[in-house]
């Protein structure tokens, strides 16, 4: 590793200097992520001195799924994160897609070190529930205790659950969402995204048919009229990553989603949650 200033994961730098290092910055992998179920490394990306934690995953490390053409998960994962940045939600680390990476081409995304006392979403007692949380399902323990799975209700979790819906994400799992040590929100593990058939499987139903917030839906709104408008530098790189008929599929989730005004229900075709939901 070539010795430089290290960006810790919480550190301040700008969006597009972090997207510079990430896309052209010499990766050093430090390990693979066992838990991932796709090959998943951790490395050091580092250019002109800087050094950032990043994650990587090579496209030839993506296991071949029945419903997602084998070999797109990562660049569904950066299409993720350029639609957030077209509606001014920051809520997906910074996403670029790698020709040269250290194990082929693949996805690169900004290393978010979670603080787990401040997760978002939890399964436990619910004596233990926070105030003013969600709760989206609940059962029994071995003891016999009530256990929920609940979300929190924090503006910026509902704009995750708005951005889940525009991208038909079918893998939101409770571990899939965190808070750095500034409190920041983050939504990773973008890869089952974008399908044109409903598949929408997610830990945040707290809101159910609920308004969305007015600020979201005047995102919303603006986003539609370009996805239908003239053409977009920052859309058009969004097409560059998944299939026209995606593209098509994801500008009428959005056009459903604005016209509503109202948080999705889950289908009745379709699992309503992951599995694991953690």
């Amino acid at each position: 590793m070539r010795e430089g200033k290290r960006i810790p994961a919480t550190g301040v730098i700008e969006a597009r200097d972090v997207r510079e290092i990430l896309t052209h910055g010499d990766i050093d992998v430090e390990g693979r992520l066992i838990s991932a179920s796709n090959t998943t490394v951790r490395g050091v990306a580092s250019l002109d001195g800087v050094e950032l934690l990043c994650v990587y995953k090579p496209r030839r490390g993506e296991r071949p799924l029945w419903d997602f053409p084998t070999g797109t998960l990562g660049h569904r994962e950066v299409a993720a994160h350029l639609m957030a940045e077209s509606l001014g939600w920051s809520v997906i680390p910074e996403t670029v897609w790698r020709d040269d990476g250290p194990m082929g081409d693949g996805m690169c995304q900004r290393w978010i070190e979670e603080v787990p006392e401040e997760a978002p979403v939890v399964v436990g007692p619910f004596a233990e529930l926070r105030p003013g949380w969600c709760v989206v399902a609940e059962g029994d323990g071995e003891g016999g205790e009530r256990l929920v799975l609940a979300h929190d209700n924090a503006d910026d979790v509902k704009l995750l659950a708005i951005l889940d819906a525009i991208l038909n994400n079918s893998d939101r799992k409770g571990g899939h969402i965190m808070r750095d040590g500034k409190g920041v929100l983050y939504g990773i593990d973008h890869g089952l995204t974008f399908h044109p058939e409903d598949k929408m499987r997610t830990v945040l139903w707290g809101w159910v048919d609920q308004p969305l917030p007015e600020h979201a839906l005047e995102d919303l709104h603006r986003l539609e009229r370009r996805c239908f408008g003239d053409a977009a530098p920052d859309l058009d790189a969004i097409r560059q990553h998944i299939s026209p008929h995606e593209w098509e599929a994801t500008c009428e989730r959005i056009s459903v989603l604005a016209s509503t005004g109202a948080f999705p229900r889950p289908s009745d075709d379709w699992p309503a949650l992951p599995w694991p939901a953690m």
